[in-house]
């Protein structure tokens, strides 16, 4: 599986560990930037770029990170067609993805340890999404809101 990737300053350094680890798993890893780290860089270019790579890529992931992983989130989301959710835990990683078929995971790089950090983005990306009837109905109402029509 392709996974797209985004981070500032904040981020840069959980980023090339998680990199370097889902390479070891297997995963293809498409790196957004940072490329180097600039303590004066800002997030929502490289996470807008992260969650448009998703977006181009069908059947990909997004890790988006940054220091509460909040901004981070709100960028990715402003993408048409994303569902970025903010995994700080395990139950907020599966369910991001069994039940909002969410395509990108965020993650605060400061509020958890590399490796706490690297399991929440694992269960993000070994989870299916459910194909519930109720969550596929959710979805389509925010996809029709998204599209300009109602999410009712």
């Amino acid at each position: 599986m392709r996974v797209h990737i985004g981070t500032d300053h904040a981020g840069f350094e959980l980023k090339e560990y998680v990199k370097a680890e889902l390479a070891k798993a297997g995963y293809e890893v498409i790196d957004h930037g940072a490329e180097t780290y600039n303590s004066d860089d800002d997030y929502p270019a490289f996470c807008i770029a992260a969650a448009e790579g998703v977006i181009a890529d069908p059947g990909s992931l997004g890790i988006v990170i940054g220091g509460s992983g909040n901004g981070e989130q709100v960028s990715a989301n402003k993408v048409k067609g994303i569902r970025a959710i903010l995994a700080w835990n395990e139950d907020t990683a599966k369910l991001g993805r069994e039940h909002n078929n969410a395509n990108v995971v965020s993650v605060g790089a400061r509020q958890h340890s590399k490796e706490e950090a690297l399991q929440l983005i694992k269960w993000f990306l070994e989870t299916p999404f459910s194909e519930g009837e109720r969550h596929i109905r959710r979805i389509k109402k925010i996809a029709a809101y998204e599209n300009g029509g109602s999410a009712e």
